[in-house]
């Protein structure tokens, strides 16, 4: 299946990679500068004491946007996981409309959840909110983040069920589930 939104869920992956190594480079600053400070103890000195204030805090929140970045991407990559046991069992006629129905129902709840999360983005911005750890992190910033990696994967999941709905209406016999090493679109 071609996916001619692939580029906006590359963006995504490329965010989520941006997100992981901040996170390598946040916590690789603050080993090291322990170590300068162990270091400096060993040999008599006194403590530097430079830290860097809510690494953990912060951390947590880029990995949540490394997480939800990449969800259409690795939706798309067909990398996430899928329970096929007793699908694969069934003809492929059936099969199509099986997948059919779940991405219907996966779509319905990535837009219901996403929905719910613009609701929370308006209340924080609405109330103020901040984050209660070390940092006053206005909390619109990463739930924006969440909004976006979902509003990516009902896109993705769009573009899936759509795809598979022309499948099942167009060839259902020639239906092979995404990934599946008999798969016809030469993707998989």
């Amino acid at each position: 299946m071609t996916y001619r939104f692939d580029p906006l869920y590359r963006l995504g992956a490329w965010g989520a990679a941006v997100c992981m190594m901040a996170i390598c480079a946040l916590v690789t600053a603050q080993v090291l500068l322990r170590c300068l400070d162990a270091g400096l103890v060993a040999f008599g000195a006194g403590r530097l004491g430079y830290e860097i204030s809510g690494v953990s805090e912060i951390a947590a929140y880029l990995l949540v946007g490394a997480t939800f970045l990449s969800l259409a991407y690795t939706f798309r990559h067909h990398a996430h996981i899928r329970v096929t046991l007793i699908v694969s069992k069934l003809a492929p006629r059936i099969r199509v409309w099986s997948e059919v129905a779940c991405l219907a129902v996966s779509l319905a709840l990535t837009v219901l959840l996403s929905w719910e999360l613009v609701g929370l983005v308006n209340e924080s911005l609405e109330y103020g909110d901040v984050s209660a750890g070390l940092l006053a992190i206005p909390l619109w910033i990463p739930q924006s983040v969440l909004v976006v990696g979902l509003l990516l994967l009902c896109l993705a999941l769009l573009e899936a069920l759509i795809g598979t709905l022309h499948q099942a209406v167009v060839a259902p016999s020639r239906f092979s589930p995404p990934g599946d090493s008999h798969d016809l679109s030469g993707e998989g």
